[in-house]
């Protein structure tokens, strides 16, 4: 019996002491100080914003980083169907350039050609100055023949006239050779270098780009010309 009314004593202490701890109010946590006495508090960016009642408040993005500068590309050197001007050459007479132009026709759009001199060196050249009257220089000449000498003409028009030529080397001492000798039988012989100027002409035409067609087919001695590419500007027009 005493054992029953025990239990039952504890039981309603146990009961009543839960009822006052649910029932008491909860005591104020003492907040620790975040700053000294008249410091502001440092408030954070995300918690100053969250405060705000806008609902449209939010926190600034990370900066992105900056591209790389990128180099520029340069732009190519032709573009399909662009047109470049070519300069064909050189043709030794005027009847090879209309020739050529008629075989180039396939290649583009002919516009003009040019003249120029070209300079050639041919040998070395042993002579006697000239005379001052043609018969003199027949008279030499037969002199010459009955010393023996040989390989001799007199010239008998040109610039040159009435000289008498003794000879076209192409080795320089082979020239001097000959020199000697005919100073040594007593004519004045002279040395000096043959160069020849010819006229030559050059072909200028424009082109697709790439060309439809080599133009060492088209022409019928290609080893003997070159070609180079030219400002269209530049090229002559008919």
């Amino acid at each position: 019996m005493l054992a029953r009314v025990v239990f039952l004593l504890l039981l309603a202490l146990n009961i009543a002491a839960a009822l006052w701890l649910w029932l008491a109010p909860a005591p104020e946590r003492q907040r620790l100080a975040t700053a000294d006495p008249g410091v502001a508090v440092l408030t954070l960016l995300g918690e100053s914003l969250a405060s705000l009642d806008d609902a449209s408040a939010e926190l600034a993005a990370a900066p992105e980083p900056l591209a790389e500068p990128v180099s520029p590309q340069p732009a190519p050197a032709t573009a399909p169907g662009f047109s470049s001007c070519i300069e064909i050459g050189p043709f030794q007479t005027q009847s090879a350039l209309r020739q050529a132009e008629a075989d180039l026709a396939a290649l583009g759009q002919p516009l003009g050609n040019r003249e120029a001199v070209e300079r050639s060196f041919r040998g070395y050249w042993v002579y006697l100055p000239a005379f001052a009257s043609r018969d003199r220089a027949l008279v030499t000449a037969r002199e010459l023949a009955a010393a023996g000498v040989r390989d001799y003409y007199v010239v008998t028009a040109g610039d040159r006239e009435n000289t008498i030529s003794l000879g076209l080397f192409r080795d320089r001492a082979n020239a001097e050779r000959r020199q000697g000798e005919m100073r040594s039988r007593g004519y004045p012989a002279e040395l000096s270098e043959r160069v020849e100027e010819q006229r030559i002409y050059w072909l200028a035409l424009r082109q697709p780009e790439p060309p439809p067609v080599d133009w060492r087919t088209l022409v019928a001695t290609p080893n003997d010309l070159e070609a180079s590419i030219v400002p269209c500007e530049t090229a002559v027009a008919p």
